[in-house]
């Protein structure tokens, strides 16, 4: 890994450059201005360790995103975009593709718009694998609860489920201490067993989430008992977070959203599978149909630069996201709420769960989020019914692109612990400054 040598960060105290003398009043005025609450204050000054840690892992993470830039030749033309069926394409889709497979370690990806959420290509890449007859196996518990329809868990009403496709579907609990079940897991497979789901990051579940090596330790486990079972990786929040991904333990495919961690916070909407070239072409088959396959569908090409733009910045979005997590942990812990991840532990996703213990105190807690948001701070979000979920669920979200979490925003499901899940920022300060707000209403 490449290891940098950061000076200590330096926090906000709004000074301005001496060599302005005309600002001197000015200057005297602010340097004693802080724009954090004292607890975010204190909670930052004592976390530079981690940040600095943090930026060491951005450098490793850029350094690897550049390189796959370099090798595709991205250029100019690359943002053109196209139109209709999309076959003039002047090569964007091939050298994103390319660029993005070398990142995360893969023989080849597919990233396209097409893919209008992570559930969406998940599913692809599941009906790529699974046929009539086959089990899917969920090793670290239950899914998302996005996933449940789309696997049969809860009632698709005839819309087309695995379950409806007459695949069989079985899950795992976890260990008492909320990672997998090493020990059950060893001899989970069973003959019909096609394909292993693992879910990187917690969902909705109070546990936490799992590394890149806990995931190739379970990859071999799995491989031991049968060779020929797939395994499928939910990446969504875990891009970037370490300086190796799935691919590069094992893993046959893995799939996620762009307005989650590889967009940047740019990408306005798509998301990607990745993995083994013969099982991305067949994901890439359920996105379009058999025989078109990754050749074709228009991109306008303005999305194709904010792809490319996205994926660049990713890193250090990521980072930032990361810092925010710290933060957030660090602060809440203070006043003796439960957090998973625990303070100034190891982060394997970008989500920072707290548990608040009520519906009022989560509703306090995502309205402070809204008003502290650039966009629609002046809504108040109200718990409700979302499609694909099967509880109420409250979103706090003023981002810039709609339903982006790699902007920052929380959430939650209106049911016990009561957990609130936090997660994206574009810096660090962000997370201080609504933390400020969070912590009076609550």
């Amino acid at each position: 890994m490449l290891v940098l040598s950061c000076a200590r960060p330096v926090y906000p105290t709004l000074s301005l450059s001496p060599s302005r003398p005309k600002c001197t009043a000015i200057r005297s005025s602010l340097s004693n201005v802080h724009p954090f609450v004292p607890e975010v204050a204190k909670a930052a000054d004592s976390l530079s360790s981690e940040f600095r840690g943090v930026d060491n892992l951005v450098a490793c993470n850029s350094s690897r995103v550049l390189k796959a830039f370099q090798n595709a030749r991205v250029g100019s033309h690359h943002f053109a975009g196209c139109t209709g069926y999309g076959h003039d394409e002047a090569g964007g889709r091939e050298a994103l593709d390319q660029a993005f497979a070398e990142i995360v370690g893969a023989e080849s990806a597919i990233v396209r718009s097409q893919f209008f959420s992570g559930t969406h290509a998940i599913t692809c890449a599941l009906f790529a694998f699974l046929r009539p007859g086959d089990e899917l196996l969920a090793v670290a518990g239950a899914p998302y609860d996005t996933l449940e329809e789309v696997i049969g868990k809860r009632d698709s009403h005839g819309l087309g489920s695995l379950k409806d496709f007459g695949v069989m579907y079985r899950e795992l609990p976890l260990a008492e201490d909320g990672g997998l079940d090493w020990d059950v897991l060893t001899g989970a497979l069973r003959p019909y067993t096609k394909c292993a789901l693992i879910q990187r990051s917690c969902g909705y579940s109070w546990r936490r989430s799992l590394s890149v090596e806990e995931i190739g330790r379970a990859i071999k486990i799995i491989k031991m008992q049968n060779p020929n079972c797939l395994v499928m990786v939910d990446n969504c929040y875990g891009e970037f977070v370490e300086s190796i991904e799935p691919p590069m333990v094992g893993a046959d495919l893995i799939a996620g959203s762009l307005i989650k961690n590889p967009g940047g916070t740019v990408a306005p909407c798509g998301g990607y599978v990745a993995g083994r070239k013969k099982w991305v072409d067949a994901a890439a088959a359920r996105l379009s149909a058999p025989g078109l396959g990754v050749d074709c569908g228009s991109t306008p090409g303005d999305i194709m630069r904010a792809f490319f733009q996205g994926l660049f910045l990713a890193p250090q979005m990521v980072g930032e996201a990361i810092k925010g997590t710290f933060l957030v942990a660090e602060v809440m812990a203070s006043k003796g709420y439960k957090v998973q991840p625990l303070p100034r532990v190891p982060r394997s996703d970008t989500v920072q769960a707290v548990q608040l213990g009520s519906r009022e105190l989560l509703l306090a807690f995502c309205e402070a989020v809204q008003r502290s948001s650039p966009v629609g701070s002046f809504t108040k979000p109200v718990a409700g019914t979302t499609p694909g979920y099967a509880s109420e669920v409250i979103f706090a979200d003023g981002t810039f692109i709609d339903g982006s979490t790699s902007e920052l925003s929380c959430d939650g499901p209106l049911r016990e612990p009561y957990a609130v899940f936090c997660q994206g920022g574009t810096h660090w300060t962000q997370w201080g400054l609504v933390l400020g707000d969070v912590l009076k209403s609550l």
